[in-house]
């Protein structure tokens, strides 16, 4: 771990919010290229790594940035009012992904696309798919570069261990992902090829989000509570709107019930432990 930190140590803001962002556009990327080895996995076990995900973004929201926000908020505003630009940054982000579900067209998982959401298009099911986990990873990206924006402002409560240990925990739930938009598409009948190409380009606005959250709380320091909560919210209302209800969706909800416990305990570890 310590290499890994001088290894942070030694770039820019921007670049490290670049590279860490980049780091879980390839566990994407990773989690898309099982499709080269197997064409389908139990329902079970993907629901079990869908449970997962959404305990390692639960755990994030709170440890990484929740309670950062909090403790950032508390020194500018009162101890008994710190919450408020807490709660507006957090309402923020979820009416933020709410637009976007709402506008933009996507299809979740195991649904035929009579079902896709957003605004109606006679695209196909691949782009549907993709644009789907597209909406996971854009709160999860902005969620790093904000990290990362925080340790370059020197604000006190963030530090460079605690930015790597999200983006760790952000990247090893992203595997489940890009796997969660591959192999429909091979079940669906497309080459191994592209099956793999779609499932990693869902991931590629993670580093777009990141770069963005980096710049935006090195201009404006004062909003980093609101960044932070803000990317809280988002990541909070995907997994409750989207991630929970489809790992449930096929009667295993004991299997994701407990990937969730499971994902929640490990990203906990990674945050107290590396932060």
């Amino acid at each position: 771990m310590d290499k890994i930190i001088a290894f942070f140590s030694g770039l820019s803001p921007i670049m490290q919010g670049l590279v860490g962002s980049t780091f879980t556009w390839l566990v994407t990327a990773m989690g898309a290229a099982v499709v080269f080895f197997i064409k389908d996995v139990r329902k079970g076990f993907m629901d079990t790594l869908l449970g997962f995900t959404a305990g390692v973004m639960l755990a994030a929201s709170f440890w990484s940035l929740l309670n950062p926000a909090i403790e950032m908020a508390q020194l500018t505003w009162s101890h008994q009012w710190a919450w408020v630009p807490v709660a507006i940054g957090f309402l923020g982000g979820a009416i933020f992904l709410f637009s976007l579900d709402q506008l933009l067209p996507h299809l979740h998982l195991n649904e035929p696309i009579e079902k896709s959401e957003g605004v109606k298009t006679n695209w196909n099911r691949t782009v549907l798919l993709v644009l789907a986990i597209t909406l996971h990873n854009i709160p999860e990206g902005l969620a790093v570069g904000v990290a990362f924006g925080a340790v370059a402002e020197g604000i006190p409560g963030a530090d460079l261990a605690g930015a790597i240990a999200l983006t760790i925990g952000i990247g090893i739930q992203d595997f489940p992902e890009g796997l969660a938009v591959a192999l429909p598409l091979r079940r669906f009948g497309m080459s191994r090829t592209k099956s793999f190409l779609w499932g990693q380009l869902s991931g590629i606005v993670e580093p777009i989000a990141a770069v963005a959250g980096v710049a935006l709380v090195m201009m404006a320091q004062s909003i980093l509570p609101y960044a932070l909560a803000f990317a809280a919210g988002a990541m909070i209302y995907v997994v409750v709107e989207e991630v929970i209800p489809e790992s449930q969706s096929n009667g295993h909800n004991d299997r994701a019930t407990l990937g969730l416990m499971f994902g929640f305990v490990i990203m906990m570890a990674l945050d107290v432990g590396l932060g």
